[in-house]
């Protein structure tokens, strides 16, 4: 099987990817540190994406031309902006949009210029083998991130919801903001500022994609005021376990 790329947002995430992989070694191309080494059997190159589209489009472009990965999947998290879409829950991405792409009147609103489109796809059988995984561990939150955890975060009825994910170099954390939002792009479940440029760079190379989400708070006035915490005590549990429970099934 090819090399598999994976891509984290925050330094804790990559850090509990890190410690599943017991034979990593370090090697530092354009500035970043990228992790060679196996996960469950499969030989991985996990990275950090930094923050921000053009950071991301760089991060995933040396993944496939300095590494030569065949598929990449980003794990991290996300603001929720669909309706039930609550803190805890897991966005799977079907497809994703810049949600500040905007070349109008050239070009319509949304659509990268010279492409046609404005939604990259994700891989359907990358991201079904994926939505397995996450059942499973979404099944029993609680032996993933341990009884206070559920409790702290109120996780006790967290769900899965696949769908279009929306991407912009802006940290939306106002309700002006998220139903400013919501009314331009009504079936974006989650906001976020990475994963639509990785999904236009892996459409270049015609490379599999997939995203998985956890969403730290609703984007809004209300957002989770402790990120750091839920991070450390939810987020990176829940991508190991579920990334792990991925990579055993394949």
């Amino acid at each position: 099987m090819a090399v598999i790329g994976i891509m984290s947002a925050m330094h804790e995430e990559l850090a509990a990817v890190l410690a599943a992989m017991p034979d990593e070694q370090r090697v530092t191309v354009a500035g970043r540190d990228f992790w060679v080494g196996h996960w469950q059997g499969h030989a991985v190159v996990a990275v950090l994406s930094r923050i921000g589209k053009v950071a991301a489009a760089t991060t995933a472009t040396a993944l496939i031309e300095r590494f030569g990965v065949g598929q990449i999947v980003f794990t991290g998290v996300a603001g929720g902006l669909g309706p039930g879409v609550k803190v805890g829950d897991v966005v799977l991405a079907r497809s994703l949009v810049q949600h500040d792409m905007d070349a109008s009147p050239l070009f319509p609103r949304h659509e990268v210029p010279l492409y046609g489109r404005s939604r990259f796809e994700t891989d359907t059988g990358l991201s079904d083998s994926l939505q397995r995984a996450v059942q499973a561990v979404l099944a029993d939150v609680q032996q993933h991130v341990g009884p206070e955890a559920v409790t702290e975060f109120a996780l006790q009825s967290v769900r899965l919801h696949e769908g279009l994910i929306a991407s912009g170099d802006r940290f939306v954390s106002s309700t002006a903001e998220c139903r400013y939002l919501q009314q331009a792009l009504p079936e974006a479940l989650a906001v976020e500022m990475e994963g639509a440029a990785v999904a236009q760079v892996c459409a270049d190379y015609g490379l599999p994609f997939a995203a998985l989400r956890t969403i730290s708070d609703r984007a809004d006035d209300d957002a989770h005021a402790d990120f750091s915490r839920f991070i450390r005590a939810v987020a990176s549990r829940y991508s190991v376990a579920m990334l792990s429970q991925w990579l055993k099934s394949l």
